[in-house]
Protein backbone atom coordinates (compact mmCIF):
# COMPACT_ATOMS: atom_id res chain seq x y z
CA UNK A 1 0.00 0.00 0.00
CA UNK A 2 1.96 3.12 -1.38
CA UNK A 3 0.56 6.35 0.12
CA UNK A 4 2.47 9.70 -1.22
CA UNK A 5 2.87 12.20 1.47
CA UNK A 6 3.31 15.89 0.54
CA UNK A 7 5.61 17.95 3.20
CA UNK A 8 3.09 20.87 4.57
CA UNK A 9 4.53 24.04 3.02
CA UNK A 10 7.17 22.42 1.04
CA UNK A 11 7.81 23.06 -2.96
CA UNK A 12 5.54 20.06 -4.09
CA UNK A 13 2.72 21.81 -1.57
CA UNK A 14 3.02 25.30 -3.23
CA UNK A 15 3.18 24.06 -6.28
CA UNK A 16 -0.60 22.24 -6.06
CA UNK A 17 -1.30 24.75 -3.59
CA UNK A 18 -0.66 27.10 -6.66
CA UNK A 19 -2.36 25.22 -9.47
CA UNK A 20 -5.53 23.91 -7.82
CA UNK A 21 -6.40 27.68 -6.39
CA UNK A 22 -4.44 30.50 -8.60
CA UNK A 23 -7.58 30.43 -10.70
CA UNK A 24 -9.86 31.45 -8.10
CA UNK A 25 -7.48 33.64 -6.46
CA UNK A 26 -7.53 35.86 -9.56
CA UNK A 27 -11.23 36.62 -8.63
CA UNK A 28 -9.93 38.97 -5.43
CA UNK A 29 -8.75 42.02 -6.84
CA UNK A 30 -11.53 42.35 -9.98
CA UNK A 31 -14.38 41.03 -7.54
CA UNK A 32 -13.08 43.56 -5.12
CA UNK A 33 -12.55 46.40 -7.34
CA UNK A 34 -16.57 45.16 -8.88
CA UNK A 35 -18.14 45.12 -5.33
CA UNK A 36 -16.74 48.52 -4.49
CA UNK A 37 -17.88 49.97 -7.96
CA UNK A 38 -21.30 48.38 -7.30
CA UNK A 39 -21.63 50.51 -3.96
CA UNK A 40 -20.28 53.67 -5.41
CA UNK A 41 -23.23 53.45 -8.36
CA UNK A 42 -26.02 52.13 -5.85
CA UNK A 43 -25.39 54.09 -2.72
CA UNK A 44 -24.01 57.43 -3.44
CA UNK A 45 -24.84 60.40 -5.15
CA UNK A 46 -21.16 62.18 -4.81
CA UNK A 47 -20.03 63.54 -7.94
CA UNK A 48 -16.95 61.03 -8.00
CA UNK A 49 -19.24 58.06 -7.49
CA UNK A 50 -20.13 57.71 -11.06
CA UNK A 51 -16.85 57.82 -12.80
CA UNK A 52 -15.29 55.85 -10.18
CA UNK A 53 -18.44 53.63 -10.78
CA UNK A 54 -17.92 53.16 -14.24
CA UNK A 55 -13.89 52.85 -14.43
CA UNK A 56 -14.43 50.46 -11.54
CA UNK A 57 -16.84 48.27 -13.13
CA UNK A 58 -14.67 48.49 -16.89
CA UNK A 59 -11.47 47.32 -14.71
CA UNK A 60 -13.58 44.44 -12.60
CA UNK A 61 -14.96 43.06 -15.67
CA UNK A 62 -13.79 44.32 -19.37
CA UNK A 63 -16.45 42.39 -21.23
CA UNK A 64 -18.90 45.15 -20.32
CA UNK A 65 -17.35 47.17 -23.11
CA UNK A 66 -17.76 44.56 -25.56
CA UNK A 67 -21.56 45.08 -24.54
CA UNK A 68 -21.09 49.17 -24.63
CA UNK A 69 -22.09 49.75 -21.21
CA UNK A 70 -23.47 52.08 -19.76
CA UNK A 71 -25.07 52.71 -23.41
CA UNK A 72 -26.09 48.85 -24.53
CA UNK A 73 -28.34 46.81 -23.84
CA UNK A 74 -28.78 46.51 -19.68
CA UNK A 75 -30.17 42.74 -20.15
CA UNK A 76 -26.47 41.96 -21.47
CA UNK A 77 -24.63 43.43 -18.54
CA UNK A 78 -25.15 40.23 -16.43
CA UNK A 79 -23.80 37.87 -19.59
CA UNK A 80 -20.73 39.89 -19.75
CA UNK A 81 -20.36 39.91 -15.75
CA UNK A 82 -19.68 36.17 -15.99
CA UNK A 83 -18.23 36.17 -19.07
CA UNK A 84 -15.58 38.26 -17.63
CA UNK A 85 -15.15 36.55 -14.48
CA UNK A 86 -14.55 32.84 -16.31
CA UNK A 87 -11.79 35.60 -18.27
CA UNK A 88 -10.24 35.97 -14.90
CA UNK A 89 -10.31 32.41 -13.86
CA UNK A 90 -8.47 31.99 -17.10
CA UNK A 91 -6.42 34.49 -16.69
CA UNK A 92 -5.74 33.12 -13.18
CA UNK A 93 -5.05 29.48 -15.20
CA UNK A 94 -2.18 31.20 -16.86
CA UNK A 95 -0.55 33.02 -14.06
CA UNK A 96 -0.97 29.56 -11.65
CA UNK A 97 0.77 27.62 -15.00
CA UNK A 98 3.32 29.70 -15.38
CA UNK A 99 4.44 30.52 -11.95
CA UNK A 100 4.60 26.67 -10.89
CA UNK A 101 7.16 26.12 -14.37
CA UNK A 102 10.21 26.91 -11.18
CA UNK A 103 9.83 24.17 -9.22
CA UNK A 104 10.48 26.08 -6.34
CA UNK A 105 7.62 28.29 -7.04
CA UNK A 106 5.73 30.76 -3.82
CA UNK A 107 2.62 32.55 -4.42
CA UNK A 108 5.00 35.91 -4.97
CA UNK A 109 5.96 33.78 -8.55
CA UNK A 110 1.77 33.57 -8.73
CA UNK A 111 1.21 37.48 -8.29
CA UNK A 112 4.17 38.35 -10.29
CA UNK A 113 2.58 36.45 -13.24
CA UNK A 114 -0.65 37.55 -12.64
CA UNK A 115 0.25 41.30 -11.90
CA UNK A 116 1.71 41.68 -15.51
CA UNK A 117 -1.97 40.59 -17.22
CA UNK A 118 -3.75 42.35 -15.15
CA UNK A 119 -1.96 45.74 -15.92
CA UNK A 120 -2.00 44.42 -19.51
CA UNK A 121 -5.91 43.91 -19.49
CA UNK A 122 -6.36 47.39 -17.63
CA UNK A 123 -4.00 48.93 -20.06
CA UNK A 124 -6.10 47.88 -22.57
CA UNK A 125 -8.98 49.37 -20.53
CA UNK A 126 -7.70 52.86 -20.64
CA UNK A 127 -7.03 52.69 -23.65
CA UNK A 128 -10.51 52.22 -24.89
CA UNK A 129 -11.76 54.40 -22.41
CA UNK A 130 -9.34 57.31 -23.87
CA UNK A 131 -10.32 56.83 -27.18
CA UNK A 132 -14.19 56.67 -26.59
CA UNK A 133 -13.86 59.86 -24.57
CA UNK A 134 -12.36 61.47 -27.53
CA UNK A 135 -14.51 59.76 -30.33
CA UNK A 136 -17.88 60.22 -28.88
CA UNK A 137 -17.13 63.25 -26.36
CA UNK A 138 -16.56 64.27 -22.96
CA UNK A 139 -20.01 62.83 -22.40
CA UNK A 140 -18.18 59.35 -21.56
CA UNK A 141 -16.79 60.51 -18.39
CA UNK A 142 -17.68 63.58 -16.67
CA UNK A 143 -15.53 64.53 -13.80
CA UNK A 144 -17.47 67.44 -12.76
Amino acid sequence: MSTEYTVIEGPRWFHDRIRSRGPFAALMIPGALGALAFLALRFSDASWSGAFGLIGGYLAAPLLLVVGAPFGERNLYPVAALASAVMWLIVGFVASRRATRNPMATWVDYWRHFSAMLLGIWGGIAIALIVATIRIGSGVVDWT
